[in-house]
Parts: C-alpha cells; sequence; structure tokens
C-alpha cells in the first residue's frame, strides 16, 4: 500500500473533516478537524447568547417575564447550547417552535444541536425547514451544506455553500468549506481565494489558515505552508491539527527531528489524532 494510500484509509476514516489532496507526489496533510463528540465552534454563533450561568438565570427571569415569547426560548436556547446543555437547548427550540412555528431562526438553531448529537436526518430536515420559510437564511444552507459535506455528497454540499455565498453572507464558514471542496478538487487557486476571504471575515481562526497551508503544499510553495501553519498556531498553540501540519511540513522539508516534535505535540493534545501518530510513524517517532 502506498503513502498516499495510507493517508487517504486513515485519514478518511477518522475525520469527516479531511481533506485528501488528490494528485500530489509527496506527502499529504489535512485540513479542519473538529471531533464529533465535541461542541464546534459554530454553537458561539447561533444568535451570539453567552452560556454562563448568571446569563442563563437572566434569560430565564425574561422567560418568567414573557412566558410566551418564542425569542425568549431561542435566546436561552442558543445559550444553552454554547455551555454544552444539549438536553435544555432542544427544549427551549421546540418550545420557540411551537410558539411560532415559521419561527426559521430557532430551526436552523435546533437542527446544530441535532448535529452534535449525532441526529443528522432530524438535523437535515430541520435546516430543509429553516430553508422553506425563508430561502434567503444563509446559516441554514451553510449548516445543510457541512451536513452533505461531512456525508460525503460533495456537489451539494458545494451548492449549499454557494448559495450562501450568492445571498452575500458575511458568515466565513460558507468560503472556508468551499474552500475545501474546491481544495479537495484539486482547484487550489479558487481554494485559497476562498481562504482568504474566509480570513478577512476571521482573522482570529486558525481553520483557514491551516486549509491555505494545504493548498499551498500541494502547490509546492513549502514556505508559504509554512507561514500559514505557524500564523495558525500564534492564534492557537493548542490546536493538534496546526502541530500535525507543522509535522507535516517539517517532513516534507527533511527536518524529521523537527517533525517528530511537532507530531508528539499534536498527540499531546490530542492523543487519538491519527494523522499525527501516523507521521510520528513516518519520522521514526
Amino acid at each position: 500500500m502506498t503513502l498516499v494510500t495510507r493517508l487517504q484509509t486513515s485519514y478518511s476514516r477518522n475525520n469527516p473533516r479531511l481533506i485528501l489532496l488528490a494528485g500530489m507526489a509527496g506527502l499529504l496533510a489535512v485540513s479542519a478537524c473538529t471531533s464529533s463528540t465535541s461542541i464546534p465552534s459554530e454553537v458561539a454563533r447561533i444568535e451570539t447568547a453567552q452560556g454562563s450561568a448568571e446569563n442563563i438565570g437572566s434569560l430565564t427571569a425574561v422567560i418568567r417575564a414573557n412566558p410566551n415569547d418564542p425569542v425568549a426560548y431561542n435566546v436561552r436556547g442558543s445559550a444553552f447550547g454554547k455551555s454544552g446543555n444539549t438536553s435544555d437547548a432542544l427544549r427551549d427550540f421546540n418550545k420557540a417552535i411551537q410558539l411560532n412555528p415559521r419561527y426559521f431562526e430557532a430551526y436552523a438553531n435546533r437542527a446544530l444541536i441535532h448535529r452534535i448529537e449525532g441526529n443528522l436526518s432530524a438535523a437535515a430536515a430541520d435546516y430543509n425547514s429553516a430553508i422553506r420559510i425563508n430561502q434567503n437564511y444563509d446559516k441554514a444552507y451553510i449548516g445543510r451544506g457541512e451536513l452533505y459535506r461531512r456525508a460525503g455528497r460533495t456537489n451539494e454540499a458545494f451548492n449549499d455553500f454557494q448559495k450562501a455565498i450568492q445571498l452575500d453572507t458575511t458568515d466565513p464558514r460558507a468560503y472556508h468549506r468551499r474552500g475545501l471542496i474546491y481544495q479537495s478538487r484539486g482547484q487550489h487557486d479558487f481554494a485559497l481565494d476562498d481562504f482568504a476571504t474566509a480570513i478577512s471575515l476571521a482573522p482570529n481562526s486558525p481553520e483557514p489558515y491551516n486549509g491555505r497551508a494545504i493548498s499551498y503544499i500541494a502547490l509546492g510553495q513549502i514556505d508559504n505552508a509554512f507561514d500559514a501553519v505557524n500564523f495558525a498556531l500564534n492564534l492557537d498553540d493548542n490546536n493538534a491539527e496546526s502541530w500535525a501540519n507543522q509535522g507535516l511540513i517539517w517532513e516534507q522539508k527533511g527536518e524529521n527531528d523537527k517533525a517528530r516534535k511537532s507530531y508528539r505535540r499534536a498527540l499531546q493534545l490530542n492523543a487519538n489524532f491519527e494523522p499525527a501518530r501516523n507521521g510520528l510513524n513516518r519520522v521514526g517517532g
């Protein structure tokens, strides 16, 4: 089995957000990763509510004063979602939708919680409901597109991200994830354009910098890839993917001692991150 085949097998098996760069003569790297058991960063974006106990207490007081206000339930549900309390989040989104069956934001928020809990069919149904109610709701297209992308339905995912972008979304996820699809198709110039837009919209997020690094590797621009990964690490030095990508670049440069250090750091942060484990095995870790 070739190195490319081994990487493709391990990467696709262990992370739904990994992108294989076909046609590379050398090593491959991975794009943004998220554990299926963790609360994804999108929770922080739903209605921007904070998940502190103090804030949830304040929202509860608002609901007591306005028990038939769907907006109050939607906002508190978002706060519960941000805190990781998915059962209470679902309860509040259910109540918001019961009070207003055309509350498309609540459908999209509930869809995200369903996705976190692994109920993908319910998530898809809620995104579809949100889109039926409001065909111009960009976040529902982005959420549904991510469901499609994780399921390997990349053409449908691309269409949803494209639709959100056509709606003039300012959500960086649409550009980042469309970039990942361009990347998977070997269209790295388009991917780099999308990563650049995502960075302009979310300059403190390491994910598009890691995506940028992967395309630079595919194009043989190793120094540019190294700069992108190091920028990602400056933003968040507890990101296992960034360390693994840095290890891969050191490996490409023939600096195996430095590669080992980067791979080991990635595994300290995520002991189950198989791309880092495989990289460490390659460099004799």
